[in-house]
């Protein structure tokens, strides 16, 4: 009964994160907090592996159909500062982890800095119409805000998430589409060095492998039904869903604020 509540979240969670290019374990995450079913280091190990299989087969189908939007040039820097990122945002994890002998401390913290990065981009994309974007292309300046990413959704355990449209919508000037394309490459390459790391450290978590397993294949399943739901709606109908989800993981980060402490 678990497992299949786990699968059913990361199967929904990725569906949505395909669609709106903010890789699910911005929502997977949360929601398995909420639900106390795993520890908290289990949850951010088995959220970054969802949501490295979802947004592999995304880009990957991209490449292969050639139908993929993705800024080659600007992104790629912005992904290596996000995997370099990632690195310190998993040691950071890995320091406050040791700091505070509760994990529930660590998970209220998490729920903390996820409630406000949130907000944050909810209120911009409320009124990003009336704010002026940007359009860098500085290799340095790409490599410096891929880290902030990177060490921020590494140290919250999301994958990636929605921040990264905001980077994308207002450093970048993209529209919604190509921004979700361009967030889950950054996500994908940030993703294989923070697995990486956690593997060669030692620091994997306990966890069930039938339940890693199901939860990459519904990663897998989940970039395919929002790949072909991306495709087929207009770009407003993708801020809205967006918008609607934001609303959710705040509510959610409420929640789990108030169970861990």
């Amino acid at each position: 009964m678990v497992t299949a509540i786990s699968l059913l979240i990361c199967l929904a969670a990725s569906a949505l994160g395909a669609i709106c290019g903010i890789g699910g374990g911005v929502i997977i995450k949360p929601v398995l907090d909420s639900l106390g079913i795993y520890s908290v280091s289990t949850v951010n190990f088995l959220s970054g592996c969802t949501v490295l299989s979802m947004s592999g087969y995304t880009v990957l189908k991209g490449l292969r159909d050639t139908d993929s939007s993705v800024d080659w040039g600007r992104t790629s820097f912005l992904a290596v500062g996000a995997a370099l990122g990632g690195l310190l945002g998993k040691e950071l994890f890995s320091q406050i982890s040791e700091l505070f002998a509760a994990s529930e401390t660590v998970g209220a913290i998490q729920a903390v800095c996820l409630f406000i990065i949130t907000l944050g981009t909810l209120l911009y994309t409320l009124n990003k119409q009336r704010i002026p974007t940007r359009d860098l292309h500085g290799r340095m300046v790409c490599i410096l805000i891929g880290f902030f990413l990177g060490a921020s959704s590494s140290f919250l355990g999301i994958g990636g998430g929605p921040i990264n449209l905001v980077v994308l919508f207002y450093f970048f000037s993209m529209d919604t589409k190509t921004a979700a394309q361009n967030s889950l490459y950054i996500i994908l390459i940030s993703q294989i060095s923070s697995l990486l790391l956690t593997v060669l450290s030692g620091s994997v978590p306990p966890f069930s492998l039938p339940t890693l397993l199901g939860m990459a294949v519904c990663g897998v399943l989940g970039g395919i039904a929002g790949r072909c739901v991306n495709r087929r709606i207009p770009s407003a109908t993708v801020d809205r869903l967006f918008i609607g989800m934001m609303g959710l993981i705040l509510a959610i980060c409420v929640y789990n604020y108030l169970r861990f402490t």
